[in-house]
């Protein structure tokens, strides 16, 4: 019997973004299984959480291998040149999850910045998050204090996307720091997606950890050489555009120049700024 999945070179348009929590083609018998699976898997994802959260990096990690997560780590942490600043981390951004893989992986302390984030999510996360306030010479000030602090994890995109395709990048990150180490990732689901435009987004890590077997891919690339940088010489567009390439190569992504605004319009009907006693996205 034919596959009735449309594969992705059959599509009339590309497919950037889409909505809903559903990773799978809803069959008879697929959402039998979801529904059988749900009691299991919300019990699961509690579980999960409290390993991420509670449980030393090294011993998380092992844990979390005997309990269905995988991740598969390449590359190594370069060494700091700059013993004055912390490294800055730039993320490709699939999940809310990011920073909290990225951290567990490197067993490290990190300090993540993001523009929005649920205060659940915000108070079970494992890591310290800031967020910031879309000022830019605000949230610029707020980086940099950051990195006089520690290492700092980025993820420049200032949304999540699903497919293999990468957004526009803001340049603001180049401008802060010549240490800057790029780090391809990409979460992989069978059954729920862990991300929203129009949800609650204080159930997306919940819905990612209830997958059977929920994955990261993290490749730590190469620091980007003080030539390539803002302190070479470079403009900060030209060095968000340069990584913007270098992590779609090593995912195998495509380049775009859509924007955080650009998804929500089209998913949400909306810019995507979060308020305050609204639901927010990221």
């Amino acid at each position: 019997m034919p596959s009735s999945v449309m594969t992705r070179d059959k599509y009339p348009k590309p497919l950037v973004f889409h909505d809903g929590r559903l990773a799978f083609l809803p069959t008879p018998m697929a959402t039998l299984t979801m529904f059988m699976w749900l009691p299991l898997g919300f019990i699961l994802a509690i579980f999960r959480l409290l390993v991420g959260i509670a449980l030393p990096y090294k011993v998380a990690i092992f844990l979390g291998s005997w309990i269905g997560i995988e991740v598969k780590i390449k590359g190594s942490v370069p060494s700091r040149s700059c013993q004055q600043k912390g490294v800055l981390y730039v993320c490709t951004h699939r999940t809310l999850l990011d920073p909290v893989f990225l951290s567990t992986s490197l067993g490290k302390h990190l300090t993540a910045v993001t523009y929005s984030l649920s205060k659940m999510s915000e108070i079970i996360a494992p890591i310290k998050t800031v967020r910031l306030t879309r000022e830019r010479k605000q949230d610029g000030e707020t980086m940099q204090r950051l990195l006089g602090e520690g290492d700092l994890v980025v993820c420049p995109e200032g949304t999540t996307c699903r497919e293999p395709y990468l957004l526009r990048f803001s340049p603001l990150f180049a401008e802060l720091t010549d240490e800057i180490v790029p780090v391809a990732m990409n979460a992989r689901v069978s059954m729920f997606y862990g991300t929203t435009a129009s949800g609650l987004k204080c159930l997306d890590p919940i819905y990612f950890l209830m997958n059977p077997r929920p994955s990261y891919c993290i490749h730590i690339l190469e620091k980007l050489p003080r030539e390539l940088t803002c302190a070479g010489g470079r403009s900060s567009c030209e060095v968000a555009n340069y990584i913007q390439r270098q992590l779609a190569d090593a995912l195998g992504f495509e380049c775009t120049t859509l924007t955080r605004k650009d998804k929500y319009i089209m998913l949400a009907g909306n810019e995507g700024v979060v308020q305050s006693r609204t639901r927010g996205g990221d």
